[in-house]
């Protein structure tokens, strides 16, 4: 049996090794939600500059893409944050996803057609992390109980050692992450969606949650 890794830990002795330098690295931090996204800004902004990466070709239709993306760029705007945090975006293009999925429709979820989505985000997030010279690159996803953080912190190595950038490796649901990232969810009113984002997820839940009162 493979031993799992306290990417916690992991986390912890960089951090410590970062605050020891003396600098402020930039951070290249894809994210798939605001939700997701508040305690780990909450979080990460007191080590790094960080640029907010949303790429999420899976998210369906294009006026959930959109939603989730207004509400990241207001959670940017009025948490606040000690050091710089700038966004950037892609444009929405589902085709992306549907080309890479391309017959897992019918996979279980959480089952190879997730992984595959899920590594193709984060290898395009080291790709664009190289362009805009940050120093790291990391993703909000491992604060979500259903992903597996293993696996996720797994691909950023591989896309850590293909595009010669540093991967933060990190498990963001342990020191009460996730019931943070709710706590400031309720604080600032942000969506909360009930299902991962893409058309396959959604037929696997109830009609979606709006915004939490």
């Amino acid at each position: 049996m493979v031993q799992k890794i306290n990417y916690q830990l992991v986390l912890n002795k960089e951090l410590k090794k970062i605050t020891e330098s003396g600098k402020t690295p930039l951070l290249f931090l894809h994210s798939c939600c605001a939700p997701c996204s508040s305690y780990v800004l909450e979080y990460l902004s007191n080590y790094f500059n960080i640029i907010l990466y949303y790429y999420n070709p899976n998210i369906s239709p294009e006026s959930e893409y959109k939603f989730r993306l207004e509400e990241l760029e207001r959670l940017v705007k009025e948490l606040p944050h000690k050091n710089k945090i700038s966004f950037a975006s892609a444009e929405y293009n589902e085709n992306d996803f549907y080309k890479l999925v391309k017959g897992h429709e019918k996979d279980p979820e959480r089952g190879e057609r997730c992984r595959i989505c899920l590594s193709h985000r984060i290898e395009n997030a080291a790709e664009k992390a190289v362009l805009y010279n940050a120093d790291y690159f990391t993703t909000t996803l491992s604060i979500s109980p259903m992903k597996d953080s293993q696996f996720l912190n797994e691909c950023g190595k591989q896309s850590s050692e293909k595009y010669g950038i540093p991967y933060l490796f990190s498990d963001f649901k342990k020191k009460g992450g996730y019931i943070r990232s709710i706590e400031l969810s309720h604080q600032y009113n942000l969506y909360r969606q009930n299902y991962c984002g893409c058309v396959f997820s959604k037929r696997n839940t109830i009609p979606p949650v709006v915004k939490v009162e």
